[in-house]
């Protein structure tokens, strides 16, 4: 156990997600005395907002941040989240960035750019993490009627919940939500991981980001850590990854 010594922990989804993802997580903090908020990005989750873009999703998390009222936050960005704590304005409030199989983008690039640069896989390589690669994981994006984006239902299984159980993928299957494809299109303003202190926590059996991937982004965090999952450890391993973000949250 922690205690109230704890630092907040805010949580930030990635693309298609909401707060709901880091339920399971919410209640290891739970056990181990750290408190948490799971933020739901515009139109994500129970967010009653339309969608927006990446610049919108900043400013919706820099409310959030200010609403909260303290300045001693662990913030937490999953996949394209980690686009959103690069870019939000955290006017002060956040001691430590965790890029959690994340983008970690710099000043004047945009999302879609990032994951079109990602090293290819080293041969040979399983088929679903080929096709999440190169191409920024287009492939398992689909375009709906209104201009929006979707996770592909057939392919989101073994791509983003690999080692989890049926039960927990039929679950994060059906509450997974449109994207507006202008998240990944605009490129940021800022790049917080310059000025904050950063961890970067890469998922060593992730068929979203591969691992390479990742290993590219986190050159420009702080320090590495890493867990054996798939793309989703708040699913598959929540307890192990409540214990890579306690040491975090203490303040000396």
């Amino acid at each position: 156990m922690t205690g109230s010594a704890a630092r907040l922990v805010v949580l930030v989804h990635g693309a298609f997600h909401g707060a709901w993802c880091w339920a399971g997580l919410q209640a290891e903090l739970d056990r181990r005395g750290v408190p948490s908020f799971a933020v739901d990005l515009p139109g994500h989750g129970v967010s009653t907002e339309p969608l927006t873009d990446l610049h919108g999703d900043a400013d919706a998390l820099s409310r959030v941040l200010e609403r909260l009222g303290t300045d001693d936050v662990v913030l937490v960005g999953h996949s394209y989240g980690g686009a959103v704590i690069s870019q939000a304005d955290l006017g002060g409030r956040v001691s430590r960035l965790v890029y959690l199989a994340a983008l970690v983008p710099d000043e004047g690039d945009d999302p879609a750019g990032v994951m079109a640069a990602f090293p290819s896989p080293p041969k040979p390589a399983p088929p679903a993490r080929s096709s999440g690669s190169g191409s920024g994981g287009g492939a398992f994006f689909v375009r709906q009627p209104d201009g929006t984006l979707a996770a592909d239902q057939a392919k989101g299984p073994g791509i983003f919940y690999n080692t989890c159980t049926p039960a927990q993928t039929a679950a994060a299957l059906a509450r997974l939500c449109p994207q507006r494809a202008a998240t990944f299109k605009q490129p940021l303003t800022r790049a917080n991981w310059r000025s904050v202190p950063s961890t970067y926590i890469t998922c060593l059996q992730d068929r979203a980001v591969p691992p390479a991937a990742q290993d590219q982004q986190a050159e420009r965090c702080s320090e590495v850590v890493s867990i054996d999952a798939d793309h989703s450890p708040f699913l598959c391993a929540p307890a192990t990854l409540a214990d890579l973000l306690v040491p975090l949250t203490q303040r000396k």
